[in-house]
């Protein structure tokens, strides 16, 4: 079960809404969706929460880049939404067709027969393009920094997150009327 708000940051405070993450399929597409809620192209925050396996905060500023934090890049990287924020952070594929035969039998294998090598492979954590995809957390530490919430206490969080973080900001009660 996910969890998604964007809190967007006004003169008067912040703004909260939660959104549905249905039609999101990209990075970009999540960070159209900030910018639509932006005030003047103020910043946006988008929070993502998966059943306090890990959260995600991408930050989107006018048409700068976004920023993202991922608290746990293991288990994002094994759900929908967290593929989008780890495979960006650590750089997967990008789609190119020659990467299509890397996943193509050729080692002389029936199919559906496992190779011997890929057995061995299994125990290793891996994401969403095979590669290795490190437990812990991944992205921009400093992004909420100048909002208040240095490094090491955003390294702290776990279990409602969320809820510090803004309360951190000044914007625990908004988050709360959507959550």
């Amino acid at each position: 079960m996910y969890f998604a708000a964007l809190l967007a940051r006004t003169q008067d405070g912040w703004l909260a809404s939660d959104t549905e993450l249905d039609d999101v399929e990209t990075l970009s597409d999540l960070t159209d969706l900030a910018r639509d809620a932006s005030v003047d192209e103020d910043t946006v925050l988008v929070f993502i929460e998966q059943e306090d396996a890990w959260f995600g905060l991408v930050r989107v500023e006018g048409e700068e880049d976004p920023r993202i934090y991922v608290s746990d890049a293991a288990a994002a990287a094994r759900s929908s939404y967290g593929e989008i924020l780890t495979k960006e952070l650590l750089g997967g594929d990008d789609d190119d067709p020659a990467d299509d035969l890397d996943a193509l039998d050729l080692d002389g294998t029936e199919d559906g027969e496992p190779d011997e090598d890929d057995e061995d492979e299994a125990d290793v954590e891996s994401g969403p393009v095979g590669e290795f995809v490190p437990a812990g957390p991944v992205g921009d530490r400093d992004i909420l920094m100048d909002l208040g919430l240095p490094e090491k206490e955003l390294l702290a969080l776990d279990t409602d997150a969320l809820l510090e973080i803004a309360d951190a900001l000044g914007a625990a009660e908004v988050l709360e009327t959507v959550r």
